[in-house]
């Protein structure tokens, strides 16, 4: 088995053991985050409907051009930023974070920096 390959399951693992503990609502849904080698997602998911409320990306149109030349520090930053922005406009202002297996450093905290700067509460 390829070290890549483990790596990728133990993420899975993790991720799978945090999920049991948590749920998102309509009230308060969950800040769902994944994080690719070049790119960060993130989106908020009402959990007992199945569906995605709100949505931000590094790779979106929106954002690519104003972070073409921004560090990942930045780029995950502005996605966080962006992200709550558009669960305020929904009249969202809690959510649930979900890191994904991720350790809580580098990108992914800086994404939640970047929600809690812009009024969503953890």
């Amino acid at each position: 088995m390829s070290k890549a390959r483990t790596r990728y399951q133990a993420r899975r693992k993790r991720h799978r053991r945090v999920r049991r503990k948590i749920a998102g609502t309509g009230q308060r849904p969950r800040l769902s985050v994944f994080r690719s080698a070049r790119h960060i997602y993130a989106q908020l998911i009402d959990d007992q409907t199945g569906r995605t409320l709100a949505a931000a990306a590094s790779n979106e149109p929106a954002l690519r051009q104003t972070l073409a030349q921004a560090k990942p520090l930045e780029q995950a930053r502005a996605v966080g930023e962006t992200l709550a922005a558009r669960a305020q406009a929904q009249g969202l202002s809690a959510a649930v974070f979900d890191r994904g297996g991720f350790q809580f450093h580098g990108r992914i905290r800086a994404l939640a920096e970047g929600s809690r700067a812009q009024g969503l509460q953890f």
